[in-house]
């Protein structure tokens, strides 16, 4: 199963060539071309209806695109979502899908799903828990009960039990209060930290910047810029249109 990589570059984690998705004969991604390295932090930004949303959903196999995605050098044509989730694909998507009626640790667990017979998911869910130290507190409650941030914590939690390289955050800090997304951006650096490379498509284009290695801005479906995160959040296009005049950080 396992294909030539698109180069010879050894870090090369997922690259999509022209990607184009639609919905029925709506066009919604035109032409996109991205690239992970191992390791890396990449940000898409831009506008809501940009077609952020699309891309994650198709790189996960939950829509189909025509081009050419290849992850870890594996062709991913009629991969199957649940396959790509075996090979260190994950998306948490923006609603997080949690169950509600279920606690915390069940969610987890539900992470590990394909590989249930795990004789080691009681020590995974105790460490991702120490991870996230309220969910530790919370491991009996059901997953209703939480508060947003700690329903964003459980379903990276959850993404984090499928033992993933590439971890998809879409709109991670959506509805969050500033210092609970000030918290969701310092774990997303600590996963970085621990080896997991992550995309990450945000409407806080100010602390995806911030956080990333490389960024892409989307718009109408289509890449209208490119570059290292840093060089990015000092270009007078991105400014004047995402970040204003304004200048802050993340704490």
């Amino acid at each position: 199963m396992r294909g030539l990589p698109f180069d010879s570059h050894p870090v090369m984690l997922l690259e999509a060539r022209n990607l184009h998705i639609a919905y029925g004969r709506v066009e919604a991604v035109h032409d996109v071309s991205l690239r992970v390295e191992a390791g890396s932090i990449v940000t898409v930004i831009g506008a809501n209806g940009a077609g952020k949303t699309t891309l994650l959903h198709a790189l996960m196999g939950l829509l189909p695109a025509r081009g050419e995605l290849r992850y870890d050098g594996i062709r991913l044509d009629g991969v199957e979502p649940e396959a790509r989730v075996a090979l260190g694909l994950t998306l948490v998507p923006e609603r997080r899908e949690l169950f509600g009626a279920m606690t915390v640790e069940d969610n987890l667990r539900l992470g590990a799903f394909h590989r249930r017979r795990s004789a080691n998911l009681r020590a995974e869910v105790k460490a991702v828990c120490q991870r996230f130290p309220r969910l530790e507190e919370r491991q009996d409650q059901l997953a209703s009960t939480l508060s947003g941030g700690e329903r964003q914590m459980l379903a990276l939690g959850r993404a984090l039990m499928a033992r993933p390289r590439l971890l998809m955050l879409d709109e991670p800090s959506l509805g969050l209060a500033p210092l609970i997304v000030q918290e969701i951006f310092r774990i997303i650096r600590d996963l970085k930290a621990a080896g997991v490379s992550i995309l990450l498509v945000e409407q806080n284009a100010r602390a995806a910047l911030q956080v990333a290695d490389y960024a892409y801005v989307l718009e109408t479906g289509s890449v209208a810029l490119e570059g290292p995160a840093a060089a990015l959040a000092e270009d007078p296009r991105v400014i004047e249109t995402y970040l204003g005049s304004r200048r802050a950080h993340l704490g």
